[in-house]
Order: structure tokens, then sequence, then C-alpha cells
């Protein structure tokens, strides 16, 4: 069993639509990577997901907005954010110049 890998590698040359890919899970956690370029979250979406998310962004940088707050949250490499279960929240932009690579662990 291969329990090991590379966040950083198999990322498509064109990425019409963002990548998820479930790196781990089981007991009431899971891990995915998200790789982004220039994607952001449909005019009018909100994510409002049942369980805790803490994302750490890797490569690239992203603009979050939150439910309610009036400034949005910029993150780069190396910048993470923990949203409580059911923190309305969405993706403003990501960079287009390069990937956003996001490690996401949901628990």
């Amino acid at each position: 069993m291969n329990n090991s890998g590379n966040l950083f590698s198999a990322i498509p040359g064109s990425l019409p639509e963002e990548l998820f890919e479930e790196l781990m899970a089981g007991q009431g956690i899971k891990i995915e990577r998200i790789v982004s370029k220039g994607h952001a979250s449909p005019e009018g979406f909100w994510y409002d997901q049942p369980e805790n998310e803490w994302v750490l962004v890797v490569k690239g940088a992203a603009k979050l907005r939150l439910w309610g707050e009036d400034e949005p949250v910029t993150l780069s490499a190396g910048s993470y954010i923990n949203l409580p279960a059911h923190v309305k929240h969405r993706v403003e932009w990501t960079t287009e110049e390069e990937e956003t690579i996001w490690l996401a662990i949901f628990y």
C-alpha cells in the first residue's frame, strides 16, 4: 500500500474546472487537495458545509469572503484559515498566472 504522494504532481495543463482530490479519509477526518487557476465561486453561491474545514494555501493566492463579514480574507502561500461548520463562505478569486494549491482538512 503506497501512502505517499506529492501535492505538486499530476496537475493537468488545463483546468477548465477546479480539481478536487481526496488524499485521505477516516475516523471523522478527510484531507483534500484542491487545485484552482483563476477559479471563483459562481455569482450568488455560498459554501455551507456540515463539517469544520481547516484550509492552507500551499501555492498561489486566493480571496475568500465570509458571510456577514465586511472585509474579505486574502490568503497567500503559507496562509491558513479555520472555517467552522455552517460558516457560509465563497471564493472571490484565485490566481490566474499560476495554480492555487489548497490543502483542506475537513473534521
